[in-house]
This record gives structure tokens, C-alpha cells and sequence, in this order.
């Protein structure tokens, strides 16, 4: 079943953020010859996965939404470790925390969205769910990874296994999006995987010295 182009325009938005974390993240680290991290590419990461769990939502696709649930507060807990989650206004802070909690409890409770409507989605056979969801969980070990290594160091880093996972599961996820016939994945995980890639260069080379 297509999707209304409003809906699609909200996945477009979100993979628009994700790219140009990405870019900006690129762009400092190829500047500086090592792999950086500013607080811009975490900020722009949580706003783009609010979006795309929205747009997961209202494509009734468990795989979007599970690989950004896992992520999500990932993404909040590296801005506290930057500093920046308390310098924004506690409005904000509140309506992050528990839009995407209060979004699934209306969905399982209004009648309309419930576990049949997420797992069997005509358009989704089950062998493709299970795809999607194996490569939403590989690409999420990446935030794993580096939020266990940034605890450890007490700093916010990206080190060379978040670019390994990156890669891994983003080349997946491209997968399931060709499969999906999903435009918004598609074009969102292309050019990623090509960051990833030069960004595990960067952190090789930085091994090395």
C-alpha cells in the first residue's frame, strides 16, 4: 500500500537530519584528520529519530520504529555526557522524554493500532520483518558500543567498532529498504554507508599512529 506524500515528506525530513549529521561530523573530522564528535551531530541525530519512529508509526513498520526506540535515548545520554541536555529549556527536555512513550501507549489504546496491525502488515511478509528488524538491531549496536566505550572514558567518542557496526548494518538496512521498495531508507542509508566507510579510514589510520 503507498503512503500518503506527507508521510513520506516526514521520513525525507528525518533522513535529511541524519545525513547532515553526518556530513557535518565528515566534514570537521577530514578537516582535523581525525574522527570528531560535536554536540550538532548529536542534536540532529535525536530530532531525526523522533521523526523517523513518527514515520515508522504511520508506515506501520516495527523495524523503523524498534531501531529508533533502541536509539533514541542513546542519543539524550551522549548530550548529558557533552553537557548540553541541561542547557536546553526543560520544556523541551519533557516533551522529548515521553512524546515517543505517550505516541505508543495511544496507538495500543485507541482501537485503531494494535499488535495484529504491526506484525502483519500485508506489504511486510514475516521473512522481511525479520530482516529489517536483524539489521535495525546490528545498526543499533553501534550506539551501544560507543555509549559502553564513552562511559568508560567519560567523554563522548565514535570509535572505529561504531563505524564497523555502522557499516554492517547500514549496508542491511539498505537491503530491506530496496526489498521494502522504501524510498525514505533508501535514500537515507546510500550515503551513509559511504561516510561510514571513509570514517573507519580516519580511525584506522588513527590506530596506527
Amino acid at each position: 500500500m503507498d503512503s500518503p506524500f506527507w508521510i513520506y515528506s516526514v521520513g525525507f525530513l528525518a533522513q535529511l537530519m541524519f545525513s547532515g549529521r553526518l556530513v557535518i561530523q565528515w566534514f570537521l573530522s577530514e578537516k582535523q584528520k581525525r574522527v570528531l564528535t560535536p554536540s550538532t551531530f548529536w542534536w540532529l541525530s535525536l530530532g531525526a529519530s523522533f521523526l523517523l519512529f513518527v514515520y515508522g508509526y504511520l508506515r506501520e513498520d516495527f523495524a523503523i520504529m524498534l531501531g529508533q526506540s533502541l536509539t533514541y535515548f542513546l542519543y539524550i545520554r551522549n548530550l548529558q555526557l557533552q553537557g548540553q541536555w541541561v542547557k536546553t529549556p526543560k520544556i523541551l527536555r519533557w516533551f522529548l522524554l515521553i512524546f515517543p512513550v505517550l505516541l505508543v501507549i495511544y496507538g495500543y489504546n485507541n482501537g485503531d493500532y494494535d499488535v495484529d496491525k504491526l506484525f502483519k502488515n500485508e506489504d511486510i511478509p514475516l521473512w522481511l520483518l525479520i530482516l529489517g528488524s536483524i539489521a535495525q538491531v546490528i545498526f543499533t549496536l553501534r550506539f551501544i558500543y560507543q555509549w559502553i566505550y564513552s562511559e568508560r572514558k567519560k567523554k563522548s567518542s565514535l570509535p572505529l567498532g561504531f563505524w564497523l557496526l555502522s557499516l554492517i548494518g547500514g549496508l542491511l538496512i539498505l537491503t530491506y529498504a530496496i526489498l521494502r521498495k522504501d524510498p525514505v531508507l533508501f535514500v537515507g542509508h546510500l550515503m551513509g554507508v559511504f561516510i561510514y566507510f571513509r570514517n573507519m579510514r580516519l580511525s584506522i589510520g588513527i590506530d596506527k599512529e
